[in-house]
Order: C-alpha cells, then structure tokens, then sequence
C-alpha cells in the first residue's frame, strides 16, 4: 500500500530541503508563539480558581 503525500507536502519538503536557513526561522516563530516556560504554581493556582461550568449556561433557576 502506497502511502499518499499531498502536493503541498511534497512542495514544503522540497522547499524547506533548498531553503534549510528557512527551518531556524521557522523555529524562531514557533518560539515566539507556543513555546513558552511553563511555571507550575501557577498553572496549579488558575486551576483552583476556575469556576464550574452549569450544564446549561442560559438556564437562570439555578
């Protein structure tokens, strides 16, 4: 069974293997947007204050 590679696939991968400068930005974005440091006490501290959520959120009787 052949396994199937979309032509966008096949041109980013072509792409990038011409361009190899264009991974370290792209990391550099990636970094910039997702990659952050994690703190534990606090991630610990939003989660004890979040609030829960009724079944039905426009329901006022309760």
């Amino acid at each position: 069974m052949a396994m199937y590679e979309s032509e966008h696939t096949k041109f980013m991968r072509e792409w990038l293997e011409k361009h190899p400068k264009e991974l370290d930005e792209q990391k550099k974005g990636r970094a910039l947007w997702w990659d952050k440091p994690q703190d534990v006490a606090t991630q610990a501290r939003y989660d004890e204050s979040s609030v829960p959520v009724k079944g039905y959120y426009y329901d006022t009787n309760h």
